[in-house]
């Protein structure tokens, strides 16, 4: 029996060690399998390989080889250029897949620039979704092709951006004069001549950067006098008008048109009213200056339209933000789908890289270490960038739900009465408890700023104030009575104290102290068309009328508040 129970065990013990043979001869085969496999795929199967296996140079094929461009001063090591091989250095003559073609022409070389600083995307990868950063780590996805201009945003700060309406004009000045029968921009015009070796005058798609000669209409003036060559003959003197527009238009050229227009509809929108950009710009929503460096994996997409892509959310965001970020008091906006593409565009173009000065560009020096401004300095582009968003491009102010409403600031009826100075100090010092902020600031505007928009605010209303010869603070009355009038009156609107309510807060050190009891007696006794603010002096049934008497002696209560008192 012993003996029969050794042998069963022997004979389990041997059929054991045959299993464990298959097994690892299985595994073994099954391991082998597979690094052959991956060793096929990386040697030949690669889609970089198969895309450089037809590349034809000009002594035949290519070597289908790992390919990288590597800038140590820029930060880039990028391996694009194993599949976009024309776009290497040395081999834009390369030929064959359509991926190989060379990139068109920029001002700068990918060769030595290579491709993610401009583009975006994972550098190292070699696999195209992990190369253009369609994976849901990589926080820097590649920009679509209809956004490719807004990379120069990475490097480049184009400075002296009027709003659309200017920028549009001086387009337009540049075509109405003829001046691309000579010239070319962004490629449009310019005349070739064979017989003179090429265009009759220089490419200027990038004189906003490289600089021009400022004095070039004198200059031109002078050739079309001397008659020669004979195609200057067709120069015509240029208005002053028309040469400011025209300066403005050069200015403007940076090789990124795209981006240009972006910008501008970006200072038409109020924008930096509430965002800053590059140190400058309101508080009440998020820095904007690295907004295009958002990462999509932090963000939610489900109430987002179409591919979940950070373009299709900022997009959605301009649209309708509560609905896309919990709790933004951004409001929806009312802009066409062109201007919100073109916000879009800007946004995404904000994506400021750290780097060397050997490769900062001028722009950005100028605009970073000396202070010059990226938008233009005229009240039309001013008031666009700090004041539309609040009060409307027409000024007639706005009433969105959920928000105070914002007031008319070219309402006839205040800009009759309101004198300069309290235009002025109301932008710089804003109105304290209100959403209104005083501009005048480090981070917001200058002086000679403020009164650009000071002016320009007087010629969206068209009038001019009236003369009023008496002292600032002239009213005597019985603050008392005032207080009784006032409490019976216009808490309604004004709140207790004037503190405010569906009308504006009256108990204000800023508003007390800059208007003149002109201003507030002649607002009350006129009051404001267009708003619930009537005026008093005239019958009415539906409210009480006052006497001038009873208007001043509500100013002389309004006047014991500055303090602080009831």
């Amino acid at each position: 029996m012993g003996v029969l129970l050794v042998a069963v065990r022997l004979a389990i013990a041997l059929t054991a060690m045959k299993k464990n043979k298959y097994l690892l001869l299985i595994s073994s085969a099954a391991v082998l399998v597979l690094l052959v496999a991956a060793a096929v795929d990386e040697n030949f199967l690669k889609q970089w390989r198969r895309i450089q296996a037809e590349g034809r140079g000009e002594e035949g094929a290519i070597p289908v080889q790992l390919r990288q461009v590597v800038n140590v001063n820029l930060g880039v090591a990028d391996r694009c250029v194993s599949c976009h091989v024309a776009m290497g250095p040395g081999e834009q003559s390369v030929r064959g897949h359509a991926v190989l073609a060379a990139h068109k022409p920029v001002v700068h070389d990918p060769a030595e620039y290579g491709c993610t600083v401009c583009h975006g995307g994972q550098g190292q990868a070699t696999e195209k979704a992990d190369a253009h950063g369609d994976v849901h780590f990589w926080p820097e996805p590649m920009l679509d092709k209809q956004m490719s201009q807004a990379g120069c945003g990475s490097c480049h700060a184009p400075l002296g951006v009027p709003e659309q309406t200017r920028l549009k004009a001086a387009s337009l000045a540049f075509e109405r004069l003829d001046c691309y029968a000579c010239h070319r921009v962004d490629g449009k015009g310019g005349t070739l001549r064979p017989d003179r070796g090429g265009m009759e005058g220089p490419d200027l798609s990038r004189v906003g950067l490289a600089g021009y000669d400022t004095a070039w209409h004198e200059k031109h003036r002078k050739k079309a006098e001397a008659g020669q060559p004979a195609a200057w003959q067709a120069f015509r003197d240029v208005s002053a008008s028309d040469q400011e527009l025209l300066q403005l238009f050069l200015r403007t050229r940076v090789a990124a048109p795209r981006l240009v227009a972006a910008k501008s509809a970006f200072h038409s929108a109020g924008c930096l009213g509430c965002h800053k950009v590059s140190g400058v710009g309101g508080d009440d929503g998020p820095d904007l200056t690295r907004a295009g460096f958002k990462d999509p994996g932090q963000v939610s997409f489900e109430h987002v339209p179409g591919k979940g892509n950070m373009r299709n959310w900022m997009a959605e965001h301009f649209r309708a933000p509560a609905s896309v970020v919990v709790g933004s008091q951004m409001p929806a906006s009312n802009l066409s789908e062109q201007e919100i593409d073109q916000l879009t565009f800007y946004t995404l173009s904000l994506r400021r890289k750290e780097l060397r000065d050997n490769y900062l560009p001028k722009d950005r020096v100028r605009a970073v270490k000396f202070g010059v401004r990226e938008f233009e300095a005229d009240g039309a582009t001013l008031y666009g960038a700090f004041c539309s968003g609040c009060h409307g491009m027409d000024g007639k102010g706005r009433r969105l739900p959920g928000l105070v409403s914002f007031p008319s600031i070219a309402n006839p009826d205040f800009l009759a009465i309101a004198p300069e100075a309290l235009l002025a100090h109301t932008v710089e010092h804003g109105r304290p408890g209100r959403r209104m902020p005083g501009w005048l600031k480090t981070d917001g505007l200058r002086p000679d700023e403020i009164k650009a928009v000071v002016a320009y605010v007087r010629a969206l209303g068209q009038v001019e104030p009236e003369p009023d010869k008496r002292p600032a603070r002239w009213v005597a009355a019985d603050a008392k009575q005032g207080k009784r009038i006032f409490e019976s009156t216009c808490v309604g609107c004004h709140g207790q104290q004037g503190k405010g309510g569906e009308g504006p807060a009256l108990n204000n050190k800023v508003l007390l102290g800059a208007a003149t009891d002109t201003y507030l007696v002649e607002t009350v006794s006129r009051g404001r068309r267009g708003t619930a603010m009537g005026a008093f002096v005239e019958p009415s049934p539906v409210r009480r009328t006052l006497t001038r008497a009873d208007i001043e002696a509500v100013v002389a209560y309004l006047r014991s508040l500055e303090g602080g008192k009831s």
